[in-house]
């Protein structure tokens, strides 16, 4: 990967750049929106495997064996279905 390549210097024009961009002034309400954005999506993510969890228990606990036999269908299957030609529609336009 191409980042590894990055070395401090780097990183510093890269820094400049987004100061430029943004101002000084935007900056700390950038990244305070960035990090509760990652904690929005970090607890959602944690909700989920919760579900997932919860989930998992309860499909465990009401799983119901089956007992039935299948049985072979009594008739065959029938063919393909074959897509018929289009239809003639009556002209019942009585703009004419």
């Amino acid at each position: 990967m191409m980042l590894g390549n990055l070395t401090g210097l780097h990183l510093l024009i890269i820094l400049g750049i987004v100061i430029l961009l943004f101002g000084a002034t935007k900056l700390p309400a950038l990244a305070k929106g960035l990090g509760q954005s990652i904690n929005i999506f970090k607890k959602e993510m944690s909700d989920d495997e919760k579900k997932a969890q919860a989930g998992d228990t309860t499909v465990q606990n009401t799983a119901v064996p089956n007992t039935t036999v299948p049985t072979a269908p009594a008739e065959p299957a029938a063919g393909p279905v074959l897509n018929p030609g289009p239809s003639a529609q009556p002209n019942t336009d009585s703009r004419r």
